[in-house]
């Protein structure tokens, strides 16, 4: 009877595990092994052997971060200005109220007035200043007053003076600069802007073309000017006639150019003869020598100056100072 029953309820329990597994929905999961994270390298340049091979570099991007900052500062993108740092005025220093004159343009050899007041000072000092920028004649004066100043009738362009007053650190200066009217017109057409030192010189003109330039002798300076077209410097020489008809030849006898060719003679023949230099950049000429009624003027630029005259042709040649460049600024006729 016990064993009966044991058996009955081993029996049951296998019935309704037999119900359980047949009525369930869930499917039954398998569980599979953990997936393995694997790395990814990033690939390193490597060397190839043999001579002359070079090494791939795979770029790296930096996905976030702040961005570097320069070991000598940040990198800017506008232009560099430099600045001078400017003193303050002292304030013991004196103080100009004005500087002044009764015209606004005056001619050479005419007068203007000056007038000033200086507060903060017993006395003033008043200079002219040159072409050049430095401090020349000087005027002591009273802080307030008028001076009457004469301009040289060889001055061009302006006339500038300097109001000084108080001395060393203490010095306060203002300047003045007139306007000079030009006295002397030119004696050609378009006229440079420069104003020329004096009126045109009326003068006779020896004038000679040759292969290489030309030669010019003016008459009322008394001087050969040889003009190169060669390219070579210097590009004008110049110098003394010494000329002596009575004692020099005009011309070598025993020399005969070649057809259309010319032999210079006179003042002119004589520079070409006694100088190597001239000779051999110049040529032979190339027509015979022109004499007529010219023109000369220049513009003064300190102890130099700049030259204009009228050619055989009716040209404008100008000789800038130094031998350096002489050239035609005006065409002529022919």
């Amino acid at each position: 009877m016990k064993s009966f029953f044991w058996a009955s309820w081993i029996g049951i329990v296998a019935l309704s595990l037999t119900i359980t597994g047949c009525g369930a929905t869930a499917r039954q999961v398998v569980p599979t092994a953990r997936p393995t994270a694997t790395q990814t390298l990033t690939p390193t340049p490597s060397s190839t052997p043999g001579i002359g091979a070079t090494p791939t570099i795979t770029p790296r991007s930096v996905a976030s971060g702040p961005t570097p900052t320069p070991l000598f500062g940040p990198t800017s993108t506008l232009p560099a200005v430099l600045t001078t740092a400017t003193r303050p005025p002292n304030p013991n220093a004196p103080r100009i109220e004005f500087f002044t004159t009764n015209v606004q343009q005056v001619e050479p050899g005419g007068q203007v007035t000056l007038f000033w007041s200086v507060r903060g000072a017993r006395n003033a000092i008043i200079y002219r200043i040159d072409a050049s920028g430095a401090r020349g004649n000087l005027w002591n004066v009273p802080p307030d007053g008028n001076l009457p100043i004469t301009i040289s009738r060889r001055d061009r362009g302006q006339a500038t003076f300097l109001l000084s007053a108080g001395e060393g650190d203490l010095e306060t200066t203002q300047q003045l600069s007139i306007p000079l009217s030009c006295p002397d017109p030119w004696f050609f057409q378009p006229a440079p802007d420069a104003c020329p030192a004096g009126p045109a010189e009326a003068t006779s003109i020896i004038e000679e073309p040759f292969e290489r330039g030309r030669m010019i002798y003016i008459q009322s300076r008394n001087r050969v000017y040889v003009l190169f077209n060669d390219g070579r410097t210097p590009a004008w020489l110049s110098f003394e006639n010494k000329f002596n008809p009575a004692v020099d030849k005009a011309s070598e006898e025993s020399f005969v150019p070649p057809p259309d060719r010319f032999q210079p003679v006179g003042i002119i023949g004589f520079v070409w003869r006694g100088n190597d230099v001239v000779r051999n950049r110049l040529g032979l000429g190339t027509a015979a020598e022109t004499q007529y009624d010219g023109f000369i003027q220049v513009v003064k630029n300190g102890d130099k100056e700049d030259l204009y005259l009228n050619s055989a042709d009716k040209s404008i040649l100008q000789l800038l100072p130094g031998g350096d460049v002489w050239q035609i600024i005006t065409a002529g006729s022919s």
